[in-house]
Formats: C-alpha cells, sequence, structure tokens
C-alpha cells in the first residue's frame, strides 16, 4: 500500500506560476505509474497529467497541454506538477494518484478508474 500527500497549492493570480509535489510513503515508488487530476466545485473529477513509472512516457490534458509539466524523482518518492500561465479555469483541489505497474509497465493513464491509490487533494486557486 502506498500513502499520498500533495503540497504545493495556493493562491496566485491568472498567468502566475505553481509547483505542486505529491511524497509517496514506502520502497516501491518507482513501480508505480502516477498521475494528476483535478476537482472543480460542482463537476468530476478530471485527468491532468501522467507519467509512467521510470518517466519514459508522460501525457497531458488537452486543457494544460504547453503549460503544465510533470515530472518524478523515484529517488526521493516524489511525483511534481509544474503549472504555468495559470487560468481562472485552473481554480481546483489537485489529487495525486498511484497504480502499481509492477516492474514492467510502462503506460500512462488518463482515467480516475484506473488509480488504486489517492492522495487528499490540495487547492489551488487562480484569480482574475
Amino acid at each position: 500500500q502506498v500513502q499520498l500527500v500533495e503540497s504545493g497549492g495556493g493562491m496566485v493570480q491568472a498567468g502566475g506560476s505553481l509547483s505542486l509535489s505529491c511524497a509517496a510513503s514506502g520502497r516501491t515508488f518507482s513501480s508505480y505509474a502516477m498521475g494528476w487530476f483535478r476537482q472543480a466545485p460542482g463537476k468530476e473529477r478530471e485527468f491532468v497529467a501522467a507519467i509512467s513509472r521510470l518517466a519514459g512516457r508522460t501525457s497531458y490534458a488537452d486543457s494544460v497541454k504547453g503549460r503544465f509539466t510533470i515530472s518524478r524523482d523515484n529517488a526521493k518518492n516524489t511525483v511534481y506538477l509544474q503549472m504555468n500561465s495559470l487560468k481562472p479555469e485552473d481554480t481546483a483541489v489537485y489529487y495525486c494518484a498511484a497504480r502499481n505497474q509492477g516492474i514492467f509497465g510502462a503506460s500512462t493513464y488518463t482515467g480516475t478508474y484506473e488509480y488504486d491509490y489517492w492522495g487528499q487533494g490540495t487547492q489551488v486557486t487562480v484569480s482574475s
């Protein structure tokens, strides 16, 4: 089992940047594909970005492509989401998620149902 703790959320003006981190417990972090999702009030949780277990592949939602970057440091058991050129519509609670890929997996995953573990979320608010 893995526990995930997000940090780095906050309030920023439109056009600004924030960097989110997600720290994972356990000694097998490199076996997990990771993802970031977000949920705005009254809306369903949606995919933002994903990265395979060895960072060979990344995927992004069209709405964030070119503005957000997902990365990971397996030595630190941490996945990151760098968010630039933020817009008011990026306002949401951001969650990180983990899926056990074993030792051979190399895919990314974009569906909430595809992940096994979730963090508690961190609020990101972008003012206009």
